[in-house]
């Protein structure tokens, strides 16, 4: 949201939009000082974004190869039925 739209908002409805900021900033605060910022949950976006990675890679391997792999195939099954 820039500047711009900011300033085109009504008074209440940027009352709303900072209380909201800031009862997240409060509740990440107080769940931070309430396990040290020591959780044992891991980084949940860290292992996302590596599940992402890795399933857009195989999806490249496979869009490269799919067509050798059709070929190696077909010439098996060639051999095969000769």
């Amino acid at each position: 949201m820039t500047t711009n739209h900011l300033r085109n908002l009504p008074a209440d409805a940027l009352e709303h939009l900072f209380g909201t900021a800031e009862a997240l900033r409060s509740s990440c605060a107080r769940r931070l000082a309430s396990d040290g910022g020591s959780s044992e949950r891991g980084d949940v976006p860290g292992w996302v974004m590596i599940t992402l990675m890795s399933a857009a890679l195989v999806a490249g391997l496979l869009a490269l190869a799919t067509p050798a792999l059709a070929e190696l195939f077909n010439n098996a099954m060639d051999k095969v039925n000769k």
